[in-house]
């Protein structure tokens, strides 16, 4: 393939991925909704209602002023950060604008080697739109009976045309998590023309660890990750991959500019949230706090629910014999949806302890 070729491809790409983005947004919140209002809670995008550090809102204001000049020395130096931060180095990073632009490029990788990809179902679909536009036949697998990603069935499901399998975990979103020891077990027996897309956004929030000591070892792995909900800067957009420095270099290669993606300001406080692990682990803690509220009102309304490895809860409303996103939404409370046609299992986010006692009111 020669460069205009290639050119053409990623500007495919990105329209695709634009229009996918832009249909997923506005799933979210009502059209009409007035985003400004204070006293709506908006709990349907699992963003982090605290907000980045007070560290990472300094050091984006202080940058401020910067913006007039491109920030190459920034994005090298969260490379390092972000590198020495899981054990590898500056190469085994690529910087995008939000972990969003980085799952289109994979899907794009695979898309161009031409084949299938699988992936579970119901799972984090963002990417699958742009990569059907371009060709890809995307496998979707269903979960096992307890709503857990079943590595076995993806792995029978693909074949030698397979170019890549997703696998988001802790999984949204049902918010489940397959084991570490298992994982790494998958990731050993998929074969090296396959490339391996494991979605890690929700990683900081479960107890169970990254993949990315693995990425050396198996150079088909690409380990997608996020600033957007531990960190509390999803408005920001900067997310980033890990993998072996030649798959980096593979997937730079369909950027249209590789690294920049990310501003100036948000690299800045992307700088600064790496620095400040006490703010992540305030936010792990929060968030295991608000969800223990939400637990117990869906136990009292009579809801089923998955104990949860992120910062949503998945859970059956059909018990409940109302319209819980009706009653919810008749309180300001929206972002509950439903991902499972013909069922009752919705997802909702968890806000803060205030916001998830409002829910708890409403549901009681």
């Amino acid at each position: 393939m020669n460069r205009r070729q290639l050119l053409q491809h990623t500007a495919l790409a990105t329209a695709a991925f634009a229009f996918s983005r832009d249909s997923f947004a506005r799933m979210m919140y009502p059209a009409d909704m007035d985003r400004y209002t204070a006293d709506i809670i908006r709990l349907g995008s699992n963003e982090n209602p605290h907000g980045p550090s007070p560290a990472a809102r300094k050091a984006m204001m202080d940058t401020v002023a910067d913006s007039n000049r491109y920030p190459w020395d920034m994005t090298a130096k969260l490379q390092e950060k972000l590198g020495a931060h899981f054990g590898l180095t500056a190469k085994h990073v690529i910087i995008g604008a939000g972990s969003s632009e980085l799952l289109g490029v994979a899907a794009t990788w695979a898309a161009l080697k031409k084949g299938n990809a699988v992936a579970p179902d119901p799972t984090f679909r963002l990417w699958i739109p742009a990569a059907s536009r371009l060709g890809i036949d995307i496998r979707m697998v269903p979960l096992d009976n307890k709503k857990v990603t079943d590595l076995q069935q993806l792995l029978d499901k693909a074949d030698s045309g397979t170019r890549m399998i997703y696998v988001c975990n802790p999984a949204n979103p049902t918010g489940t998590i397959v084991p570490a020891a298992q994982l790494r077990e998958f990731i050993k027996r998929v074969p090296a023309s396959c490339m391996i897309l494991l979605d890690e956004a929700y990683t900081e929030f479960s107890s169970e660890p990254s993949m990315a000591n693995m990425v050396d070892a198996h150079p088909n792995l690409v380990i997608a990750k996020t600033f957007s909900k531990a960190y509390g800067m999803a408005g920001a957009r900067v997310g980033y991959a890990l993998a072996h420095p030649d798959t980096i270099k593979e997937l730079n290669s369909l950027q249209p500019w590789a690294n920049a993606g990310a501003s100036a300001v948000s690299l800045a406080g992307a700088i600064a949230s790496i620095d400040d692990q006490k703010f992540v682990a305030y936010c792990v803690n929060e968030n295991k706090k608000a969800k223990a509220i939400l637990y117990a009102a869906l136990e009292k309304a009579g809801m089923p629910y998955i104990p949860s490895s992120t910062s949503f809860v998945y859970f059956d409303t059909k018990p409940f014999g109302k319209d819980v996103r009706t009653l919810l939404e008749s309180k300001n409370i929206f972002g509950t949806r439903i991902f499972e046609e013909n069922t009752g299992w919705r997802r909702l986010s968890i806000g803060t302890v205030k916001e998830m006692e409002e829910v708890a009111k409403v549901l009681g």
